[in-house]
């Protein structure tokens, strides 16, 4: 029961968010998807901080996040992934957004859109069921193929007990999804001039 109090206690839900945003009392707004996926779709004013970026890089990014901060994704797994990495460093006033961007556009909250891609969990699914189907139809000539939809099935299953994906870390990693450049340097640079101009 602890624990499932303090993981609310850790999230804002999108109405909540919005109201901080609207007062002018903004925290830090961190999305962590991929480029590709920010560039699409993301709430104004948030930095785009990749999930693995930001679990190299978590130590220099430290000292930039001195205020409230807000982990964004898509659905709030990949989220939860960052608010663990950044609480193991002591970064007190973190929260993950309920429900990530899929409840932030349920409320019909503003977003900064740009070129539509795929978000990464529909690739996933798109590469995963090609794989199984393609695997199935040819073990009707090479029966080993079987063995193939057995591993992306397992992977899957892991995926899914670990709230963690591998194909989905990979896929993030191809030129699709990498969009506009997005490296440490440049974040830690944006970080610091609007802790300037707000300073």
């Amino acid at each position: 029961m602890g624990t499932s109090e303090s993981t609310r206690a850790n999230v804002v839900d999108a109405s909540s968010l919005r109201e901080l945003i609207d007062s002018g009392r903004s925290p830090r707004l961190l999305d962590v998807r991929t480029p590709a996926e920010f560039e699409t779709c993301h709430i104004p004013g948030a930095y785009n901080v990749p999930l693995d970026l930001l679990k190299e890089h978590r130590e220099e990014l430290l000292s930039h996040l001195d205020q409230d901060v807000v982990l964004i994704c898509r659905s709030g797994a990949r989220a939860g992934q960052a608010q663990q990495a950044l609480a193991e460093l002591g970064l007190p006033n973190l929260k993950v957004l309920g429900g990530g961007m899929l409840a932030w556009q349920a409320t019909s909250a503003p977003v900064r859109q740009g070129r539509q891609r795929w978000d990464l969990e529909r690739q996933v699914r798109l590469v995963a069921g090609s794989i199984v189907l393609a695997s199935v139809l040819g073990s009707v000539f090479v029966p080993g193929l079987k063995w193939v939809a057995g591993f992306i099935g397992a992977g899957l299953t892991f995926a899914a007990v670990s709230n963690t994906c591998a194909m989905g870390m990979l896929l993030g990693k191809l030129p699709y999804n990498r969009g506009a450049s997005c490296d440490l340097d440049s974040i830690v640079g944006q970080l610091r001039a609007d802790a300037g101009r707000s300073s």
